[in-house]
C-alpha cells in the first residue's frame, strides 16, 4: 500500500524533526527530557505545534511501551485520576444550562464534560503507529483484572473514540488468497479463533482451491494487520458438520457451479478492538461482492460454533439455573463425563435425543439480564438479521468443540429479504427468529410422521423433552 507508506514515512519525518527541537539544546527542551509522563501529558494538551506535539506524543508512547506490567497499570490509573473532566468547569457548564438552554449552553456543557484524556488519546493518536500503540493499550486495559470506576471510565473513552475511527467509511476489504503476501498470510494463521490452522499447507487448503474465498477489513493506519477476516467454502448444500468443509478429501467443485456461500470462520484479529463491531460489515460487504462475481449463488449462510452451551448445560444439570430435568436425562446427560462418548453410536444416539430440545431452548428461550441472546455468536448474527435455521448435532467433533459446546453446531441462514424484519424482531420484541426444524423441537404437538429418534421432532421426541423438563422452572 505505497500511499499508507509513504503517509506513515511523512508522519515519521516530521516527529523526528519535532524531537531535534524538543529534546535537544534550550533549558525548556532538557526540562521536556527529563519530564515524567504525566508532565509530558500535560505539556501535550497545551502543545500548539504539530510537529513538537507530534513529537511529544511518540515520547509518551515510547516511554509507555517500556513500561512493565505494573507501570503500565499505573499510567493507565493516571489517565484516570489527572485527566478527567474538569471539575470547575463543569460546575460552571451545568449552572449556566440549569438558566439558559441555548445551543452555546449545550456545546458548552458537552465540551466541559468530556474527560481531558479523551484529547490526550487523540493527540497521542496523531505519532507514528499511535493507532496501533493505542490499540495495544487497550487491550492492556481490557486485560486488566481491576473492574473499578477507572476501568469503566478507562474502556468507556477508547471505546467512544475507536468507534469513530475503526467506523465503516475508513475500512478497506481485500480478498486474501494463496498470493497474499506473506507477511498477512502469517497472521491469518496467528489469529484464526475458530478452527486453528495448523500448518502452511492446511492454510493453502483454505485458500488456493477455487471453491474458497477469504475477505479480511484493513485500516489505513494498520496497513498489515487484518481487523477480522471471514472464510467462505462456496458449496452445492449447506453443510451441517465442519469435516464437509475442511476435510482433506473433500470433493473440489468450480466456483460457478456453487449455489450456496458458508461463511465457516469469522475471527477478530485485535483483542483492543473488543467491542467495536466489524464483522456485520464484513458480512454485507462480502454477500454483495459473492453476489456480483458468482449471480449462481442463492443461499447464504453460517456454519458456527456455539462457544457457550456447555457451560449453560452444566448449570442446567445443577439445577443452578432453575431448570429441573429428570432423573432419566440427567442419566443420559451423565453420558457428556466421557470424553470418548462421540464414539459410541449408542451412547451418542441417547445423547441426542436430549440434547437437541435443550439445544433450542438456549437458543429460543434463554436470555442475559439484559433480556439479549445467552449465546455471544448467536446474538451476533441473529443481531445482524439471520435466521436460525438448523441445530447440527455432532457438528464439530474437536476437542475444542467438544469442549465447549459437545460438538454442536448451528446454521444460520441470511435471508437478504428478511434481513431487516430479522433484526427489528429481535431489538424491538426479543423474538429470535428461527425455522419451523428448530421450532418444532420445542412444539408441544406433533404429528408423529417423522418418527421418534429424528433430528428435527416427532412426538416422541417432543414428549422426550417434556419429560427431561421434570416440571419446569421452579
Amino acid at each position: 500500500m505505497p500511499e499508507a507508506s509513504f503517509f506513515t514515512d511523512m508522519l515519521q519525518s516530521i516527529t523526528d524533526h519535532g524531537r531535534q527541537l524538543l529534546f535537544s539544546g534550550s533549558r525548556n527542551t532538557q526540562a521536556a527530557a527529563k519530564a515524567d509522563l504525566q508532565t509530558l501529558c500535560e505539556m501535550l494538551l497545551s502543545s500548539r505545534g504539530e510537529a513538537s506535539g507530534m513529537a511529544l506524543a511518540a515520547e509518551i508512547l515510547d516511554r509507555w511501551e517500556a513500561l512493565d506490567s505494573e507501570g503500565a497499570q499505573t499510567f493507565l490509573q493516571m489517565l484516570h485520576e489527572k485527566f478527567g473532566p474538569d471539575a470547575s468547569k463543569l460546575d460552571q457548564a451545568i449552572e449556566r444550562y440549569r438558566t439558559d438552554k441555548s445551543s452555546a449552553a449545550v456545546i458548552a456543557l458537552h465540551q466541559a464534560a468530556e474527560p481531558r484524556r479523551q484529547e490526550l488519546l487523540r493527540r497521542l493518536n496523531h505519532a507514528p503507529n499511535g493507532t496501533a500503540t493505542l490499540v495495544r493499550m487497550r487491550q492492556q486495559l481490557l486485560a486488566s483484572k481491576d473492574r473499578s470506576e477507572a476501568y469503566d471510565a478507562l474502556d468507556a473513552d477508547f471505546t467512544h473514540l475507536f468507534g469513530s475511527w475503526f467506523n465503516r467509511g475508513f475500512l478497506t476489504l481485500r480478498p486474501i488468497d494463496w498470493s497474499t503476501p506473506a507477511n498477512i498470510l502469517e497472521k491469518i494463521i496467528k489469529y484464526e479463533a475458530v478452527h486453528e490452522i495448523a500448518s502452511w499447507e492446511e492454510l493453502r487448503r483454505r485458500l488456493a482451491p477455487a471453491d474458497r474465498r477469504c475477505f479480511a477489513f484493513f485500516h489505513p493506519r494498520l496497513a498489515d494487520e487484518p481487523l477480522v477476516f471471514v472464510e467462505v467454502a462456496l458449496t452445492r448444500s449447506v453443510p451441517k458438520a465442519i469435516a464437509d468443509v475442511l476435510d482433506e478429501g473433500r470433493e473440489q467443485i468450480n466456483a460457478d457451479e456453487a449455489t450456496t456461500a458458508v461463511f465457516y470462520s469469522i475471527s477478530n484479529c485485535q483483542d483492543g478492538l473488543r467491542g467495536i463491531s466489524f464483522g456485520n460489515f464484513l458480512i454485507k460487504q462480502v454477500v454483495e461482492d459473492l453476489r456480483r462475481d458468482l449471480p449462481g449463488l442463492k443461499n447464504f449462510v453460517t456454519l458456527s460454533p456455539v462457544p457457550g452451551f456447555a457451560r449453560w448445560l452444566a448449570k442446567v444439570r445443577a439445577a443452578a439455573d432453575g431448570l429441573v430435568l429428570s432423573e432419566a436425562a440427567l442419566k443420559m446427560l451423565a453420558l457428556l463425563d466421557d470424553p470418548n462418548w462421540p464414539g459410541k453410536e449408542n451412547g451418542a444416539a441417547e445423547v441426542e435425543r436430549i440434547l437437541l430440545p435443550l439445544a433450542a431452548r438456549y437458543f429460543l428461550t434463554e436470555r442475559t439480564p439484559e433480556g439479549r441472546p445467552v449465546d455471544p455468536v448467536a446474538r451476533f448474527h441473529l443481531g445482524n438479521g439471520a435466521r436460525l435455521e438448523r441445530l447440527n448435532f455432532l457438528g464439530d467433533r474437536s476437542p475444542k468443540a467438544i469442549q465447549q459446546a459437545h460438538g454442536l453446531m448451528v446454521n444460520y441462514l441470511y435471508k437478504l429479504d428478511d434481513i431487516v424484519a430479522n433484526h427489528e424482531a429481535l431489538a424491538q420484541r426479543g423474538e429470535v427468529i428461527a425455522s419451523p426444524a428448530v421450532k418444532n423441537l420445542l412444539s408441544q404437538s406433533d404429528d408423529g410422521r417423522r418418527g421418534g429418534h429424528g433430528q428435527q421432532g416427532s412426538r416422541a421426541f417432543v414428549q422426550l423433552m417434556n419429560s427431561t423438563l421434570g416440571g419446569g422452572r421452579k
